[in-house]
């Protein structure tokens, strides 16, 4: 496979565009470490050794679904009358945001799901509150799921939906509900259109209002290599038209989530990262998943084109609420150290990737 890299990587060092081709054989390149190399090269390029971070926190005011019985991939969702089921009052939810701030969260990130009861108001109400309580939070909300939804519950168009999230205090939108886009071909929307195009026009619509949004790709329960790389071709040709995407996350598949499928190798997992930083040339940032940031293989995914941690970060270990998301969580502390031991520059970023504070 040396001789299909040689092209490639000349392709990479004269500063061409990969093709969906050159993508797929790097996942054949049975040079591991070259592969990495390369992802190392382009994301230095980029950021030198910096890596960034910032204090954010999750917040899930409630786990209700309607969908719970019909996502296999989700294990975040409950049934209406499951015993596990929960759904936070106002003064609850305001106290868990006062708890995060303690900690000392700059950005509170937000997925609750599609509640059976709650109406519209109730969803702009979370914001409203939050913005009114800490008005320099930064509010990271509502995937495409959610604002599909929103668009049933009004009978409003996504743009309205989403000025009138942005002016109660949303900052940009997560990337959930994307899965792979193979998955989505022939699943509806609330409007009726296919699935797929309605995710891709909601972030399209956010990023023509300035509100940028994160991508990101599950993988590792059942697809082949040319589904992920059909993924992230739909991604790369809409960065080419909104320019709003901060950030690349791919979440890989987790037993632990769901019994569906084997889940993915550490190896495949670095090689998707790799892959995702070279092909991916009009993002700017490729982060790994909060559920893997307490973890060593942390530290070697910042050698495979991994710029950005996407950690639950709290200033004090010892201030860490129980009832907040505590998954992925890591101390200021224990983060610099994971980084400065992997050789790189720890940069505290605010949400919209603005440099705040280089931890020299």
């Amino acid at each position: 496979m040396r001789l299909v890299a040689l092209p490639i990587t000349k392709k990479l060092a004269a500063g061409e565009r990969l093709t969906a081709k050159d993508a797929l054989a790097l996942y054949d390149w049975d040079d591991l470490f070259g592969l990495a190399r390369l992802a190392d090269q382009a994301n230095r390029r980029r950021h030198g050794l910096k890596v960034y971070f910032n204090f954010n926190r999750h917040l899930n005011p409630s786990n209700l679904c309607i969908y719970s019985g019909d996502c296999k991939l989700c294990s975040f969702a409950a049934p209406v009358h499951d015993l596990n089921g929960y759904t936070l009052s106002r003064m609850e939810i305001l106290q868990l945001a006062a708890d995060m701030m303690a900690d000392g969260a700059t950005e509170i990130r937000i997925v609750v799901g599609i509640h059976p009861v709650k109406d519209y108001d109730w969803y702009l109400g979370i914001i409203q509150d939050l913005k009114a309580a800490h008005p320099d939070i930064h509010i990271k909300a509502w995937s495409a799921v959610e604002i599909d939804h929103f668009t049933r519950l009004t009978g409003k168009p996504i743009e309205s939906v989403l000025r009138e999230m942005q002016e109660a205090g949303v900052s940009c939108l997560p990337g959930g509900g994307a899965k792979l886009f193979r998955e989505m071909i022939g699943t509806q929307s609330a409007a009726g259109h296919p699935w797929l195009e309605r995710w891709l026009e909601i972030h399209s619509t956010a990023h023509e209002l300035g509100l940028p949004s994160t991508a990101t790709m599950l993988f590792g329960y059942g697809e082949n290599r040319e589904d992920r790389i059909a993924h992230l071709a739909r991604l790369r040709d809409q960065q080419d038209r909104t320019g709003g995407f901060l950030s690349f996350v791919p979440l890989a598949f987790r037993s632990v989530d769901a019994i569906v499928a084997e889940e993915p190798t550490a190896i495949d997992e670095l090689r998707t990262l790799a892959i995702a930083r070279l092909f991916l040339d009009n993002f700017a940032n490729i982060g790994t998943s909060w559920r893997d940031c307490a973890s060593p293989t942390s530290q070697v995914d910042l050698h495979f084109g991994v710029n950005d941690l996407q950690c639950a970060v709290i200033k004090d270990r010892m201030r860490h609420q129980p009832l907040t998301s505590s998954r992925g969580s890591l101390s200021r502390d224990e983060l610099l150290r994971l980084i400065r031991k992997a050789g790189r520059i720890p940069v505290e970023r605010n949400a919209f990737y603005e440099e705040v504070r280089v931890w020299h």
